[in-house]
């Protein structure tokens, strides 16, 4: 119902282009427009997938009023993850890797916040998507790009507005061998930014 309710606001519907929906674990990485992004890649996957993936998001957001809460915990079955007061004994990438080693795919966003403006680009991807690449390589990496989602739902605001959008999911990635983090994160970035195109809608 929530899925259905999420298409329906937002007319999105997902468009494969270099890979197919499949059963195989993977890390959904995508651009990040509004706080809608997760459910609306979440919705777009087709049932049996969207059953078995789990966006990561910030904690403080989603535990925010107690339909934040059941919607991150009985809905999305969010990965919540600290924004602050990091340490080595409290690292997000754990619960990503917790989640991974259960089975579970992941949706992320690998530049951290929203994007500035609408026509400033993204901002550069942290380093996580690495991390789990190099630990978890069985797993696939799909670049997805995410349009309109920003003027649907623009920072600040609450009610979203009648407008399309769209999700791309573009060929799978994953860490070559010998690959050093600069060179994995900027293939990463280019992938997503090279998807726009074919994302766009009027």
């Amino acid at each position: 119902m929530i899925a259905g309710l999420i298409q329906l606001l937002t007319g999105v519907q997902g468009r494969w282009q270099g890979c197919e929906p499949n059963s195989r674990q993977r890390i959904y990485f995508a651009n990040h427009q509004s706080n809608l992004d997760a459910p609306v890649i979440w919705a777009s996957l087709p049932p049996l997938l969207r059953a078995k993936t789990r966006p990561v998001a910030a904690k403080d957001y989603w535990e925010k009023g107690r339909l934040r809460q059941w919607l991150a915990n009985d809905v999305f079955r969010v990965v919540l993850i600290e924004r602050s007061g990091i340490t080595v004994h409290n690292n997000p990438l754990t619960r990503t890797d917790e989640a991974l080693d259960a089975g579970s795919s992941l949706i992320l966003f690998p530049e951290g916040t929203r994007q500035l403006a609408e026509d400033s680009g993204m901002n550069l991807f942290k380093p996580g998507l690495w991390h789990l690449a190099r630990k978890h390589p069985e797993v696939e990496l799909i670049p997805v790009w995410l349009e309109n989602l920003n003027r649907i739902l623009p920072k600040g605001e609450f009610i979203p507005l009648p407008l399309l959008a769209s999700v791309t999911f573009g060929a799978p990635l994953r860490l070559e061998a010998g690959e050093n983090k600069p060179a994995f994160i900027a293939r990463a970035q280019a992938a997503v930014a090279a998807l726009e195109a074919s994302g766009e809608v009027s």
